[in-house]
């Protein structure tokens, strides 16, 4: 009698368990062995919904620097009519602070300079904090100092400064890569912009 409750203590179905088992095991290593496709696509994904974004702002120059900010190439500055922002752009994205002297604007200047150099250094034209604010300093426009300053440090402190509520709103997004700030600026334009650069 011991035997036959041995024997039904035993599932009946040990060998299907061990394939589901086996299953499961094999799922998970091929997900593994497939997270950089996944990282891939994620970044893809990032890059459409910031391209589509830029899509949605009516000033032709201003989409044409987001696309080209978005794309992480300068083939879209070219499309910039205004001389100051052709520059700006492609000094900005391309990394090249030499383009912010054809600047004529001193303020864009002083800010291309800022943010030029902050790319340069990271590899990137991201808020990244690893720039220097030194060149804000010469920015007349208190809220576009505050906001060279913010970007150049990566610390969204600086956008308590801002006087203009949109320009403060976009300050905070950006440098804290938060997308949900962009809902609180009024300017379609500026809101549009804000949430390509900040997703």
């Amino acid at each position: 009698m011991s035997r036959r409750i041995l024997k039904k203590a035993q599932p009946k179905n040990k060998g299907r368990s061990d394939t589901l088992l086996n299953l499961n095991l094999s799922l998970s290593l091929k997900a593994l062995a497939l997270s950089p496709a996944l990282s891939l696509i994620a970044a893809t994904t990032t890059y459409t919904a910031a391209y589509a974004s830029c899509s949605f702002i009516q000033n032709s120059d201003a989409r044409s620097l987001c696309r080209a900010k978005a794309e992480r190439s300068t083939s879209q500055c070219g499309f910039i009519q205004d001389s100051d922002q052709r520059a700006y752009c492609r000094a900005v994205v391309g990394g090249s602070a030499s383009q912010c002297g054809f600047i004529q604007d001193s303020d864009l200047r002083s800010q291309c300079r800022a943010e030029a150099g902050s790319s340069s250094a990271s590899g990137s034209s991201s808020a990244s904090g690893s720039g220097s604010s030194s060149q804000c300093g010469f920015i007349q426009n208190s809220d576009a100092r505050a906001l060279c300053r913010a970007k150049a440090e990566g610390s969204s402190s600086q956008c308590g400064f801002i006087q203009n509520g949109d320009q403060r709103s976009y300050c905070r997004a950006i440098v804290d890569r938060s997308p949900s700030q962009c809902g609180f600026i009024q300017d379609s334009d500026l809101r549009n912009r804000c949430r390509a650069e900040a997703g």
